[in-house]
């Protein structure tokens, strides 16, 4: 059994903040701590959150700019379906999935099936380009993982999604991919250098 750690735990919170957060959980907890206790017992019982502290820092430190970024989503919008594909298949691989493309007839609103160990996951990313992407895909997309009995549904998007279709993701535990963790989640081909000018 895989243990999981609750969306909202504290511990959960400090991992998805800034690290000067956990920074100053840091600090207040050894300054609280502090007072009754012994400084050896304070700086124990702060351990735990200095640790969150300097992995969040180091992960922050890692990750790409904001220009890196959106050349990266740029980079993703000018693909064809057939490249963008083989971006989205290299990058899922890559993080432990075996990859299935699905046949067009077969869950239509999903192209791919992820597995990893026993749990199947439906990723549709055919509409990555829309401009503005509403309810009405999503719904598809889950109306496709209860058919299939998938334990999940990810959804692409390069574009704008809409306030009621993120709701309606939120509700249903569709997991919408974009931004920073799309440019993350793909394995782009090197670009191509050009030749220089004589």
């Amino acid at each position: 059994m895989k243990l999981q750690m609750h969306g909202n735990s504290l511990f959960a919170v400090l991992l998805r903040s800034p690290w000067w957060v956990a920074g100053l959980v840091v600090a207040g907890t050894f300054g609280a701590t502090r007072l009754f206790l012994p400084v050896e017992f304070a700086a124990f019982a702060a351990s735990p959150f200095a640790v969150i502290a300097a992995y969040v820092g180091w992960k922050q430190l890692r990750a790409p700019s904001g220009r890196r970024i959106a050349a990266k989503l740029e980079r993703l919008r000018a693909m064809s379906w057939d490249e963008f594909a083989d971006a989205i298949e290299k990058g899922f691989r890559r993080d432990g999935y075996t990859v299935k493309r699905l046949a067009a007839g077969r869950h239509a609103s999903a192209d791919f099936e992820l597995v990893q160990g026993s749990r199947s996951t439906l990723l549709a990313c055919k509409r990555w380009k829309a401009a503005r992407t509403g309810i009405e895909p999503l719904r598809e997309l889950e109306e496709a993982r209860r058919a299939s009995e998938a334990a999940g549904c990810i959804y692409v998007a390069t574009g704008e999604v809409t306030a009621p279709a993120r709701a309606f993701a939120a509700e249903r535990s569709i997991r919408v991919l974009e931004g920073a963790e799309l440019a993350r989640s793909v394995e782009l081909p090197a670009a191509k250098k050009r030749p220089a000018a004589s």
